[in-house]
């Protein structure tokens, strides 16, 4: 099931154009993704690191504008976990413009202690995703 996360542009995410700053896609997806993890996994990032001693961090990730965002558009971001396992996850995230793809990308985050060492999920929180 794909989540579903909406953002309206304002001018300070744009340039001189009104075009959205290509890196603001990043910060949209990245807001997506914590609503995403905080609706299934039911905490938030530092509980997550209180109770359980476990960070997601980027890895990597690809992307590809297809078309431009502007100043006052309303966007939408649909986040899907594609692959999952204790120690990581990999997410397509796309962003929507009146129903028209305009970026793409796929982010594959690793599961890490508070030490910075690769961790794993408790199987509680893994069934949750």
């Amino acid at each position: 099931m794909d989540h579903k996360f909406k953002v309206r542009i304002y001018y300070e995410d744009t340039d001189a154009g009104q075009v959205v700053f290509y890196a603001n896609y990043f910060k949209y997806t990245e807001r997506a993704r914590t609503e995403l993890i905080y609706e299934r996994l039911k905490h938030k990032h530092l509980e997550l690191k209180e109770k359980f001693d476990v960070i997601f961090v980027v890895k990597s990730l690809s992307s590809k504008y297809l078309a431009p965002a502007k100043f006052e558009d309303d966007l939408v971001v649909a986040s899907k976990i594609i692959e999952k396992s204790p120690v990581r996850l990999v997410l397509e995230q796309n962003i929507e413009k009146a129903n028209k793809q305009i970026f793409t990308s796929t982010i594959e985050l690793a599961v890490v202690s508070s030490k910075g060492k690769i961790t794993k999920l408790p199987d509680e929180l893994l069934s949750l995703i």
